[in-house]
């Protein structure tokens, strides 16, 4: 008897994007088969579908995802059919020395949903299960659903390793990430928090949600307008969001004495800081922190993920205002073509199950 058969979206090579029916995946003991819900496309997956590949073909992307557990294999204990979950994407070894201390986004031997291994631009998908999280009553799975790159915006934003308190926050690069950096230095106590883009639509966007200090930066000088709100001082806390050379600069010259750079977003080229601009780096004593993905604990202690969903159940952050397009998976195509092409604002899109 064949395995009964599910839609999902294949990448076969780069730019091949077929939707196809393919086996439901089977579930081995300690895995949980997920039914998705939603999910996000992430600033990743644009260039993985249509310019860089998957690590192998063919593979189903995606792993921005919320859905309700379809079946518990052997050895499942603490998550029941009907549950509404999320699932960290990032499978580690469990054996190297980062995962023996619980820093399994440091695992040197890692899969990964979605890019190594097939994601959610399906009906299912099956994880481990130390990778579920329930989620939380009251949260929807369309917010749900963005709780990895909410992660991921926290992440970066823990990476300072102080406090936000009293403190500008100046963030280049408004795209969900971005505002999501903004909620949380928001949530943490900044001061004031100063957003910079190039897209009129994106700064307009934070504007909705709530945020004044946002400027175009092809209007002014990023740096003096970063000035005029610090007294000359410069920002407490830069957060590089958009990965592009001028957005680096602009980080780097806005920083005040003593600051933290932190470098989120995916770098589109290679960056050439100017010398002046690296000895003031110097002069300034600013510390640059690399970030990549989130936290994760299985243990359940408080992590990256578990702040996420938690800061949702009590509308200490609200995510709705973010999506701006929900289509089937049938439909899919188009809004990945759109996103590549940028034919149409958007800023969160999710994909579900036609």
């Amino acid at each position: 008897m064949s395995n009964p058969l599910m839609e999902a979206l294949v990448l076969h090579a780069v730019g091949d994007l077929r939707l196809e029916q393919i086996p439901i995946p089977a579930v081995a003991d300690g895995q949980v088969r997920v039914r998705i819900g939603f999910c996000g496309v992430c600033g990743s997956d644009i260039p993985r579908i249509f310019s860089k590949g998957t690590y192998t073909f063919p593979t189903v992307c995606g792993h921005e995802f919320a859905g309700t557990v379809d079946v518990c294999g052997a050895e499942v204990d603490g998550i029941e059919e009907g549950d509404k979950v999320v699932v960290f994407p990032l499978l580690w070894c469990g054996k190297c020395a980062a995962c023996e201390s619980g820093r399994y986004v440091q695992c040197s031997d890692y899969d990964y949903l979605g890019s190594r291994s097939n994601g959610a631009f399906a009906e299912y998908v099956v994880a481990p299960k130390e990778n579920i999280i329930r989620i939380p009553d009251g949260v929807s799975l369309e917010e749900a659903a963005q709780t990895e790159p909410a992660a991921v915006a926290l992440h970066a934003i823990r990476r300072v390793q102080e406090s936000l308190v009293g403190k500008t926050v100046a963030i280049f690069g408004t795209g969900p990430i971005g505002v999501m950096v903004a909620q949380w230095a928001k949530i943490m106590g900044s001061a004031q928090v100063l957003l910079f883009d190039v897209v009129p639509e994106k700064l307009a966007l934070a504007r909705r949600i709530g945020f004044e200090n946002v400027f175009n930066s092809t209007e002014a000088d990023v740096v003096n307008i970063v000035n005029d709100h610090t007294e000359g001082k410069g920002a407490h806390v830069c957060i590089e969001a958009a990965g592009v050379p001028e957005t680096y600069r602009n980080a780097f010259g806005s920083v005040g004495r003593g600051g933290s750079v932190v470098l989120l977003g995916n770098p589109a080229t290679d960056v050439t800081l100017p010398a002046p601009l690296i000895s003031q780096l110097m002069r300034r004593e600013v510390k640059v922190f690399g970030t990549w993905n989130s936290d994760y604990s299985t243990s359940g202690n408080d992590d990256d993920w578990r702040t996420v969903l938690q800061a949702m159940a009590t509308h200490k952050l609200d995510l709705k205002p973010l999506i701006t397009h929900k289509v089937s998976l049938k439909d899919s195509t188009n809004i990945l073509h759109l996103m590549k092409n940028r034919s149409e604002f958007y800023a969160k899109v999710l994909i579900h199950p036609s």
